[in-house]
Order: structure tokens, then sequence, then C-alpha cells
């Protein structure tokens, strides 16, 4: 996991690489994911304006004594990363170091970390001081897993698109607070 630390990016270079794929893409992905790379930039930058720490949600941070780092699997054209990633980069600035591996730069670490066999992001390592693995996180939190499974239950009715509309809808409302919830519970 060491290895993997090393290898990845501060927000703030995870950021910059997204606005360079979106300006100069360098493949075939990143040319069709345009439009998502556009649209994950917009979000990340709300987020970024608009995150505000829950003050209980700090106390309980503190509480916990946690002195290891947290380590993002993640790519700025995901919808679920752009809404999530940066609530939880802010949220632990200044008290637990982060760092965001870049997915497709290298599938062996999500291949360690799948959910339910795909390669779904974000997903949150939580690391030990040793590098050991204390947990794992994601892809979303709870409530959006339940619109995922009322998409996939009756697709006809709840379309993709409703689908999609919501989560981010729940997303621009929520600004991480559930996900910070999940993962201060794994701690």
């Amino acid at each position: 996991m060491e290895n993997y630390w090393e290898k990845a990016v501060s927000f703030e270079e995870y950021v910059q690489t997204g606005k360079q794929r979106l300006e100069n893409p360098a493949n075939q992905q990143e040319i069709d994911y345009k439009h998502y790379y556009e649209l994950g930039l917009q979000r990340i930058d709300r987020t970024v304006k608009k995150y505000v720490a829950d003050e209980e949600q700090l106390k309980e941070l503190a509480s916990k004594n946690f002195t290891g780092k947290i380590l993002i699997i993640s790519e700025v054209w995901c919808g679920d990363a752009s809404s999530t990633v940066p609530a939880l980069v802010k949220f632990f600035e200044g008290k637990n170091e982060v760092r965001i591996f870049l997915r497709d730069s290298d599938k062996s670490l999500i291949n360690r970390f799948l959910t339910n066999g795909t390669e779904s992001i974000p997903k949150v390592i939580i690391l030990n001081s040793d590098f050991s693995v204390k947990n794992s996180w994601g892809p979303r939190p709870e409530y959006g897993r339940q619109l995922l499974g009322k998409f996939k239950a009756d697709p006809e009715h709840y379309t993709r698109d409703l689908f999609y509309n919501d989560l981010q809808l729940y997303y621009a409302k929520n600004r991480g607070k559930d996900a910070i919830q999940e993962i201060l519970e794994l701690l």
C-alpha cells in the first residue's frame, strides 16, 4: 500500500490532471469523456466552494484519535467521485493526510477493492500509520446505493436519467455529510 500511496497525488494535482485531460485529451476515452470531465470539474468546484464541515463530525473524528491516512481511488470524470471526493478532502484537511490514486492510470489497486466485481469509484481506503488497510468504503453512501437499487429493480419506470438526476440532487444537498459519517464509523 505504501507504493500506491507514493504514486498517489494531492487533491490539487488531481483537479489539475482533470483539467489537462479535458483541454488536451491523450486518448479516445478522454475524448469520449469530455462532457463528464466538464461536469466533474464543475461539481468539484461547487463542492469546494460550498462545503462546510459539520462540527459534530469533526468532534467524532477527534474522538477517534485516528493517526492514519486516507487514500482515495478516483477519477475526475466520475459523478459519484466529483461530489464526494472534494468534501472528504476538505473534511480531513489539517487532520489526516489524503491522497488520490488515479484509477485509470493503474488498475491493480482498484482490482483489490472491487465493488460487486466492478471497478466502481470513488473507493476510500483507510490506512493505518504503518500503511496496513484498516477499512475501505465506497463508491457511494447508503442513500445512493438505495437509489441504484431502485433503478436496477425497475429501469423501465425509474429510468437511468431519473436515477442520475436524483443522485446528483442528493449529492448537491447532502454535500458529503453521509459519506463522511459512514467513513467515520469505519475509523
